[in-house]
């Protein structure tokens, strides 16, 4: 790592992370998000126009990747699991029990999904494809690609509780 670029974390780290933890509230994906800001910044300096200050630009990258992890699957796959066990706070045999049940529940749902729907599902939340991207795999057109994604939904909603579905019903195309 460069001497240049050492100098730069130090400077701005500290406030890159208090501006990703505003947007994701917790502390160690926060700490995640700003080590990807500054391996975007590392990758792409050049890119850097000096229109505005270091700082600005650094963290106008935070709030990008902090509003990228938000829409991410991992993101929503989190914050439903959380939600099927409101009220245990600490990582204990019980609450380990029901995240596990909890996963067991989601992976049986999706895999009674017929597989035309269950790969689009997997690739779009698990891989976080792109509809193009996930249409170039599978070799049909994006709008094919949203219609099993729209019908994948809507089945694996009618298996799942309602309550656990709240999470995943938001996501727009």
């Amino acid at each position: 790592m460069s001497e240049h670029l050492a100098a730069i974390m130090d400077e701005h780290g500290e406030y890159c992370l208090r501006v990703a933890y505003l947007y994701v509230k917790d502390w160690a994906i926060a700490e995640e998000i700003v080590q990807d800001v500054f391996f975007a910044y590392y990758c792409q300096q050049e890119r850097f126009e000096q229109r505005s200050s270091l700082k600005t630009y650094l963290v106008k990258i935070t709030v990008h990747k902090s509003h990228d992890y938000l829409r991410s699957w991992k993101n929503k796959r989190h914050m439903l699991l959380e939600k099927l066990h409101i009220g245990v706070s600490k990582r204990t045999p019980e609450k380990e029990l029901v995240e596990k049940d909890n996963r067991r529940i989601l992976t049986t749902a999706l895999f009674e999904l017929p597989i035309a729907y269950r790969e689009v599902l997997i690739l779009y939340y698990y891989q976080e494809l792109k509809i193009r991207e996930i249409a170039e795999i599978l070799a049909s057109t994006e709008n094919t690609v949203k219609t099993r994604l729209r019908r994948a939904r809507q089945k694996l909603q009618e298996k799942l509780d309602r309550n656990d579905w709240e999470v995943l019903g938001d996501d727009i195309l």
